[in-house]
């Protein structure tokens, strides 16, 4: 079973010069690396669950979390996936945290919900959620708080 994950686009957030080289963040190669404890797939409803030590790698991405649930179509492409009861993802240095994720394929769009928080080196947002549209790189986030570190003078 092929997966499809962009879990942590979130990570262009605090990293901007990610999105200006137009360099994609998961590459071009289409196979995510899984690791599960458990796998449990209903073929005819079109839908999975991975559970127990979950981890999803592709490119530069990795995400952890105890569970994911996937819905597929009959190809078998992913078009939908959810990780809860506690995400974690690391890209490119960014580290981001959330108490679930939403990823829907179609729509291109990725919501991190229930409190989330990035970090890079000493610096640091939270917000109540975001939404990353995937396709444009946009970011919204609600009720934002952070720090970041500013360049010292010569």
């Amino acid at each position: 079973m092929r997966l499809v994950s962009v879990p942590l686009a979130l990570a262009l957030l605090a990293a901007p010069a990610t999105i200006a080289r137009a360099e994609p963040l998961l590459g071009a190669d289409s196979n995510v690396s899984l690791q599960a404890d458990r796998l449990d797939i209903d073929i005819l409803a079109g839908e999975a669950t991975l559970t127990g030590k979950v981890t999803l790698s592709k490119g530069d991405l990795v995400v952890s979390c105890p569970r994911i649930d996937l819905r597929f179509d009959q190809t078998p492409h992913v078009t939908w996936a959810k990780g809860s009861g506690g995400v974690t993802a690391d890209v490119r240095g960014v580290h981001a945290e959330a108490p679930s994720v939403e990823l829907d394929l179609a729509k291109q769009v990725l919501d991190l919900r229930g409190g989330v928080k990035l970090s890079r080196g000493q610096g640091w947002l939270t917000a109540d959620s975001a939404r990353i549209e995937i396709q444009t790189a946009h970011v919204s986030l609600s009720q934002v708080k952070g720090s970041i570190p500013v360049a010292k003078g010569p």
